[in-house]
């Protein structure tokens, strides 16, 4: 009877953590993407300026992604960065797909099967100079750039947009001119 009550117990407060969880994650607005991406302006090398951090990128400087159209209408993913331990060239190389048809702008992404996540882009610049993207739970975040730097009014004018959407310009990690000159290129 005893371990019976302790089970009914665990069970509510299991059940109260999940739906506090829950309700935390949706106290945050739907994550509005942007309209239209025009994949084939999309691709090519993007540099990232800013992101939150994660443990997949720990340990690199001066990160950038090559994106690539396939015959197949997906697109190869190619992610570098230098170690910062031994200063080698750090590579994953992987796959995103449209999810989102209409717009494009809602993508997986997946490095190894079978896992998968989602590629969100939530702002880009008008002649995509700039891209932001995000995940709908907040977990991730990136600024990227067609070039290496970015100036310090766009990108604070970019740091308050996101946190319109819900984001913690607090946790994001911004590369400086020096990490970005020593990064991988």
């Amino acid at each position: 009877m005893k371990t019976l009550f302790i089970l009914a117990v665990a069970t509510l407060l299991a059940a109260g953590f999940a739906c506090r969880a829950a309700m935390a994650a949706s106290a945050s607005p739907p994550l509005l993407t942007v309209e239209y991406v025009d994949l084939n302006r999309y691709v090519g090398t993007w540099y990232e300026i800013a992101r939150y951090p994660n443990s997949f990128q720990k340990g690199c400087l001066g990160s950038n992604a090559h994106y690539a159209l396939r015959q197949d209408g997906d697109i190869d993913v190619v992610n570098s960065c230098r170690d910062v331990e031994d200063g080698d060239i750090r590579r994953a190389k992987g796959r995103a797909w449209v999810v989102d048809k209409a717009s494009n702008a809602r993508l997986k992404v997946s490095f190894f099967w079978p896992f998968r996540g989602d590629y969100w882009i939530i702002e880009l610049g008008k002649d995509y100079e700039y891209a932001v993207v995000g995940t709908p739970n907040r977990k991730y975040l990136w600024v990227l750039s067609r070039t290496p730097v970015m100036d310090d009014d766009v990108y604070a004018a970019i740091m308050e947009r996101v946190r319109r959407q819900g984001f913690d310009p607090e946790r994001v990690i911004r590369e400086t001119n020096t990490t970005r000159k020593n990064g991988a290129s």
